[in-house]
């Protein structure tokens, strides 16, 4: 038993690596609504960092290692599993976006291999589908909605722009393993018929096995098929399903987990750094029902202090009872011009930057305590900006999407943490309104 498990009153069942901060509290999310008592925390804690993990059945470890050096991304993963595993975690679940934000180099083949290789595994399933969001698999193609994720606006995606729906081919240009197909044939007929292939797909050295996934029935059975496997990796959307799965095979007892909103008070902030059609039809519904600064990037790129002051002069001649609306989305359009102009990391690092730094002040200098973050990248540089450690997961606002509330930090606050793609176009206020 390690030095870490002697200080917990359970061993977790399974230990989560996600790749930003909002995939986290999605994945947080379902896992607490099939019944788990779920701790998120922020990046790789020291090895005796386990207060609050008392008395859990799974914990989420949020990084942010979607979009940054595949060499990063490895290393930060198997340290985030190397913690899971001194917890005393049996299983792992490698959570990425719903919408497989990658390229060609990865990040979700290479860390999926290293993972495997570390656990000694030989066969894992990728899963992104999330129905009830509006993401399924079909013949292994990714669908947004009813439109391929290709032509899903997911093809303008300032950093993982995504222009090939057929997720075997996107994970065969990132890894030399060999990759097959779970049909939604085998899927509908049974849990065991999707083992019996598997194993046909691992005598056949398949080792990476992409699931169709066309609704919830699907990954139910999924989960059923899964359960046993060390390492499964995929969207949010499995993980609704799998408490119930392990509390059939007998290693979750039952039980119910609840969640409480948030008691945080104060003034309210939206933060939208996505540039994704959701967001920016959020945004757009907003205007006229709330204070919104539109952040002149070009104006950032030249003098970042610069546009940070206007937007902190802006808010501070704001009303107290007012809700603000920080916003750097733009069109697919102005993100190219911007990035050739820039260079498209330099333009997202900057944007992030200063929407942390302008939470930052707003929170530790105006009150404002009920924040809505939009967009993975933004939230977790924000969080960090924060210096927030572990979130405690509240109830769902949308599918994917729940309120949170900080631990062990002051002040309190509650945060809302949204994929760029998640909500209708009424997501802030309905956020918001759930807490008044």
């Amino acid at each position: 038993m390690s030095d870490q498990q002697t200080q917990l009153d359970r061993r977790p069942v399974l230990g989560c690596i996600a790749d930003d901060v909002t995939g986290a509290t999605d994945l947080a999310t379902n896992l607490t609504q099939g019944g788990m008592r779920v701790v998120q925390v922020m990046g790789v804690p020291a090895k005796e960092d386990v207060a609050g993990l008392e008395d859990v059945d799974a914990v989420v470890v949020a990084l942010k290692s979607r979009s940054i050096d595949k060499a990063d991304a490895i290393d930060q993963s198997l340290a985030a599993l190397r913690w899971l595993a001194g917890l005393g975690a049996s299983r792992f679940y490698f959570k990425y976006c719903s919408t497989f934000d990658s390229t060609d180099q990865g990040n979700i083949g290479p860390v999926a291999e290293a993972l495997m290789d570390e656990l000694g595994v030989k066969q894992t399933i990728f899963c992104p589908a999330f129905p009830g969001a509006g993401r399924t698999v079909y013949q292994g193609h990714l669908f947004v909605g009813d439109k391929l994720l290709s032509e899903s606006g997911l093809q303008d995606h300032p950093l993982n722009p995504m222009t090939d729906s057929n997720l075997l081919r996107v994970l065969g240009r990132q890894s030399k393993r060999s990759v097959g197909l779970l049909s939604h044939e085998s899927i509908g007929e049974s849990s065991q018929a999707c083992l019996e292939k598997m194993s046909e797909l691992a005598d056949e050295g398949v080792s990476f096995v992409v699931t169709d996934c066309c609704h919830d029935d699907h990954l139910a059975t999924l989960a059923e098929a899964v359960a046993a496997m060390p390492l499964i990796t995929g969207g949010s959307g499995l993980a609704r399903y799998l408490p119930s799965a392990y509390r059939s095979a007998g290693v979750l007892a039952v039980g119910e987990s609840k969640t409480c909103l948030p008691t945080a008070k104060g003034r309210k902030l939206i933060l939208a750094g996505s540039c994704s059609p959701a967001t920016q039809g959020q945004v757009k519904w907003m205007r006229g029902r709330c204070e919104i600064w539109s952040v002149d990037v070009e104006a950032l790129m030249e003098n970042p202090a610069a546009e940070f002051d206007r937007v902190i002069a802006w808010a501070t001649a704001t009303k107290p009872d007012d809700t603000l609306l920080v916003t750097s989305t733009s069109s697919p359009q102005q993100v190219v011009t911007l990035q050739q102009q820039y260079g498209s990391g330099q333009v997202a690092n900057a944007i992030e930057k200063l929407l942390a730094c302008v939470a930052k002040t707003l929170v530790s200098d105006l009150g404002f305590r009920q924040l809505v973050l939009a967009g993975g990248e933004t939230s977790g540089a924000i969080v960090r900006e924060l210096g927030i450690q572990k979130l405690r997961i509240g109830p769902e606002i949308c599918a994917g999407v729940p309120w949170t509330e900080t631990v062990g930090v002051e002040p309190g606050l509650a945060l809302a943490l949204k994929s760029g793609n998640f909500g209708g176009e009424n997501f802030f206020a309905v956020a918001l309104e759930m807490l008044a």
